[in-house]
């Protein structure tokens, strides 16, 4: 018999509510490793039918670098449902943290803090897999220095991950598999897939990854028309004045990538106003919480030199994290009744579990300017790509992906037209010749989070590829 046999699909009957459970036999050195990951119940966790799974996936022996992970079932079907990593970027947040706590995952923490069922998790369409990458991320870790970190790393790290996962759980592994994630993982997710896309060419079958597409929301893609972005969609929602607009467009060139003395200056008087007001979710309230991360980093901008690489720009604005709900996520990670219940922090790291980290943030030193080139490979190779955008969102607003696209300039087959989540719009949507752009009406930058009927709904389709209902229904 091999590693894996599938069985029955078994449906059981819990609590009223019907819901079909996947049976496989396994070898009992794989099930024993898949019982060890097994979580049975967590700290003020509700009653769920589904199985989860978390724990450590070494990437790399000499350097003793581990990637922790948070794996759930899909509700029902899960031999028959694809599986779906998600991303989360920063660089340096934590995908736990924000991807699952917050916005796409079963549970999410409220203030005590405790678990809430999400009505609208992710898992309802696939089986939901989180990573914490790389090294120094949540409670993803390394014995040794962090070293050199960076996009490249990065992908060849999350690749490992993924290849020694699905010796730890071979019953996924002819699933279909798609990758999603937010912000800076408008790096990750491209960069990843294209190591699976090239891996898979000379891949035997047993390192094969069944890669089908990716979807990525409020994504950073390309540095000079994110940053343009930013820029003209702070003039048009009327946060900035016409003379710092017109200041900014005449001594910042975004399509270099250094940023001389002039452009920071203006630059700073941009940034200042985001600091009274909530740049990932324009019309909301400001959190009385106050952004104590965001402070420390602006802070650091103050002391910019006479000229600054764009990267080191875009990193004073850490992407990907809401600073009104930190404090609860921190709090539960921090308890070492979950930690424990998790199989996480089993090294005993020296620190506490932070949702995005600094030091990681501060270390990255290799970046991609434009993940265009990577996405266009990915297109011609036959890959489904879907970008989505939340249309308040300050940080990588809506404006920046649509001159992001144009950029590619691939063909339109199909232009602007709604899309209806039953008789509401939910958003525009253009379809290209190889990708799909979705807008979110009224979500700022963790679409999830504002709109989550509507990003189940949008997960469903990409997962089913087909297009969103054009009219009310």
């Amino acid at each position: 018999m091999g590693l894996l046999t599938f069985a029955l699909c078994l449906c059981l009957c819990i609590f009223g509510l019907s819901s079909c459970v996947s049976s496989w036999e396994l070898d009992p050195e794989i099930e024993a490793l898949q019982e060890a990951d097994r979580i049975t119940a967590l700290p003020t966790q509700p009653p769920v039918n589904f199985r989860q799974y978390s724990g450590y996936v070494t990437v790399d022996e000499t350097y003793g670098k581990a990637l922790f992970y948070w794996f759930f079932e899909a509700t029902q079907k899960p031999a028959e449902k694809p599986l779906l990593l998600w991303l989360n970027g920063g660089p340096g947040c934590s995908s736990i943290g924000f991807g699952e706590a917050q916005e796409l995952g079963p549970f999410l923490v409220k203030e005590g803090p405790i678990l809430k069922f999400n009505n609208y998790t992710w898992n309802k369409a696939a089986n939901l897999l989180f990573l914490d990458a790389p090294a120094g991320v949540g409670f993803s870790y390394s014995n040794t220095t962090l070293g050199t970190l960076g996009d490249n790393t990065t992908a060849l790290d999350s690749h490992t991950f993924l290849l020694n996962w699905f010796k730890r759980f071979p019953q996924y592994k002819s699933n279909e598999f798609y990758i999603s994630g937010e912000s800076y993982a408008g790096h990750y997710v491209p960069q990843l897939a294209e190591v699976i896309f090239d891996e898979n060419k000379k891949s035997n079958k047993d390192s094969y990854i069944n890669l089908k597409g990716f979807m990525i929301g409020n994504a950073l893609l390309d540095f000079e028309t994110d940053q343009n972005g930013m820029i003209d969609y702070a003039w048009g929602h009327a946060v900035i004045s016409d003379g710092l607009y017109e200041a900014i467009k005449a001594k910042c060139n975004f399509s270099t990538p250094t940023l001389t003395a002039e452009c920071m200056d203006v630059l700073s008087q941009y940034n200042a106003v985001y600091s009274i007001i909530d740049m990932y979710s324009l019309y909301s309230p400001t959190c009385p919480l106050g952004r104590p991360f965001a402070k420390s980093t602006m802070e650091t901008q103050t002391l910019a030199p006479k000229s600054l690489s764009a990267f080191e720009f875009l990193r004073k604005i850490p992407a990907g994290y809401d600073p009104c709900i930190m404090n609860h996520a921190t709090a539960y990670f921090n308890r070492p009744d979950v930690q424990e219940a998790l199989h996480a922090n089993l090294t005993k790291i020296s620190y506490p579990w932070t949702l995005c980290s600094l030091k990681v943030n501060n270390a990255w030193t290799d970046f991609d300017f434009s993940i265009l080139p990577i996405v266009r490979k990915l297109i011609d190779g036959g890959i489904r790509v879907w970008v989505f955008s939340g249309d308040t969102d300050g940080r990588v607003p809506v404006t920046s992906t649509r001159y992001t696209l144009n950029k590619l300039g691939l063909n339109i087959t199909e232009d602007w037209t709604p899309w209806y989540n039953h008789r509401e719009v939910g958003g525009w949507t253009i379809t290209y010749e190889g990708l799909s752009f979705i807008t979110v009406r009224g979500a700022g930058h963790q679409v999830p989070t504002f709109a989550p009927k509507r990003s189940l709904q949008i997960i469903r389709h990409f997962l089913a590829n087909e297009k969103l209902p054009s009219a009310a229904f």
